[in-house]
């Protein structure tokens, strides 16, 4: 009886320890994230003038992000790549979110601070993609 429980331990741990904890590479995952860093950051060149002029292509952008948030959200292991979808999103932070909310206030917005918005956005987005890319493969 002794025997069992240990093998059966034994094989529990095993399982256990050989489970992924992220998950595999997924291509249209990739593909999203690529297409989306390009989306933003030629959208956010637009922020010098009105936002209103560019509401619908705001909107547009935020659907296809929170698309790719759902899509990846259902991926097992993947709370690493949901975290930083996140971050990227979210309104009160200082990345794409809170850029788009700024805007939106502010209605329009500076060069200098665009520009330096799309250094971290960009960098944020290359963290994603970098990270799907380095999935393990199958």
């Amino acid at each position: 009886m002794k025997k069992i429980a240990y093998c059966l331990l034994a094989s529990i741990l095993i399982s256990t320890a050989c489970s992924p904890v992220i998950s595999n590479f997924d291509r249209f995952a990739y593909k999203q994230i690529t297409s989306l860093k390009v989306d933003a950051l030629s959208l956010m060149d637009e922020a010098t003038t009105d936002y209103a002029s560019h509401a619908a292509e705001v909107k547009a952008l935020q659907s296809d992000i929170n698309k790719a948030i759902e899509y990846n959200k259902h991926r097992l292991h993947n709370d690493i790549t949901n975290n930083m979808y996140a971050l990227l999103n979210d309104p009160k932070a200082n990345l794409l979110g809170g850029f788009l909310v700024r805007w939106q206030n502010d209605r329009k917005c500076s060069p200098a601070y665009i520009t330096d918005k799309k250094q971290q956005i960009a960098f944020s987005f290359d963290q994603i993609a970098d990270l799907e890319i380095r999935k393990i493969k199958r």
